[in-house]
């Protein structure tokens, strides 16, 4: 499948490859220009393919409260919640953002772009019990994040809207219209650094794009946005979150509310309780070699204890650097662990999973 962005990445002379079933942009230059642009000016990804579920009706709340870790009762329209859906034994279904509409009893689910036919079939199952309608509107919308410490800036200078811009904190939304259309600016993103996710027509995403490039905006693949999101301690569905890796596991239980019935909850507070066999941990190596997810993790003595998910020499810190999957006993700050790489072994550390010191807006 393609986005409706594919031209223009043709046309700027991406480098193309598959990609949870749309062929997307992995660069554009090289991903150490992309990641830099991001972190110390502005970048622009294409994040079109993501899902956009939409629910509606009297229970509404209820329902997305029931699906969903997080808890969404009370809080406002214009808010984005981060969270999980999870199976009854605490796997993960998917991580996704929920955001309160302004209509009453409307909610925004987005969705990762691999997950989109599983989850829409997960919600609509669910939905059946309760007094609400779900609609999959992915194919009505595109999206694109717009990144970096300028993002407020370019986004105003290029498209106006200066007064919402201002006035939006991190993860909170707003309405406005462009060419008379609905879009969607969100203060959220995936990359540790102030930004926005814009979501419109995808005539007026093809528009919108191309006037960000001719305002010399960078154009970011895939590529950064995995060194990106790394850096910054963020999940990536299918290496740190799964149907075998609980929220509990990759240690996102803050996005869990236990006060609440939601499903897979009493598997969760078993695991949170301590009956549980690996946990997610960051791993600093002394060496500059990259530790790629699949490499074992191993104590001194050669005892394998784990495996590497994501792993990179870091852009930003000039670190080797890794998200690794390890038997609860080794996930302590500052245990030392090793990951062998090929036939070597390389000496490091159990150290914060958030590498990157995050830039959102307070």
């Amino acid at each position: 499948m393609k986005t409706c962005l594919y031209d223009e990445h043709v046309a700027l002379g991406a480098k193309i490859s598959p990609f949870a079933g749309f062929d997307m942009p992995i660069q554009y230059s090289s991903i150490v220009e992309e990641h830099n642009a991001v972190r110390n000016n502005v970048g622009m990804f294409d994040v079109s393919h993501m899902g956009e579920v939409f629910v509606e009706g009297p229970q509404a709340e209820e329902f997305v409260n029931y699906i969903f870790t997080n808890e969404i009762r009370g809080f406002e329209a214009g808010k984005v919640l981060y969270g999980m859906m999870c199976y009854p034994a605490g796997g993960t279904v998917d991580d996704l953002l929920v955001y309160r509409e302004f209509q009453k009893d409307h909610f925004l689910l987005v969705i990762n772009a691999a997950n989109i036919d599983k989850d829409f079939d997960w919600i609509l199952l669910h939905s059946r019990a309760f007094d609400c309608k779900v609609f999959n509107a992915s194919d009505k919308w595109g999206q694109i994040a717009l990144q970096g410490p300028s993002a407020e800036d370019k986004l105003i200078e290029v498209l106006g809207y200066g007064e919402e811009a201002k006035s939006l904190g991190f993860y909170t939304f707003c309405d406005v219209l462009y060419n008379g259309n609905r879009l969607i600016l969100s203060r959220t993103g995936y990359t540790g650094e102030d930004g926005f996710e814009l979501y419109g027509t995808p005539e007026d995403i093809v528009e919108i794009w191309k006037k960000f490039i001719a305002a010399g905006v960078t154009p970011c693949g895939l590529g950064c946005r995995d060194t990106l999101r790394f850096e910054a301690g963020l999940p990536l569905y299918g290496d740190e979150l799964s149907p075998e890796i609980s929220p509990v596991m990759a240690g996102l239980g803050m996005f869990c509310k236990y006060e609440k019935d939601f499903i897979g909850k009493e598997a969760l507070l078993e695991q949170k309780a301590g009956n549980i066999g690996r946990k997610l941990v960051g791993i600093e190596i002394e060496d500059k070699a990259i530790p790629r997810a699949g490499y074992p993790v191993e104590t001194a003595d050669g005892k394998e204890v784990g495996i590497v998910t994501t792993g990179y020499h870091s852009i930003s810190l000039d670190k080797s650097i890794c998200f690794a999957l390890v038997d609860k006993e080794y996930s302590a700050l500052d245990t030392p662990l090793s990951i062998r790489i090929r036939k070597k072994v390389f000496p490091g550390k159990v150290v914060k999973k958030r590498f990157y010191q995050t830039n959102y807006k307070k």
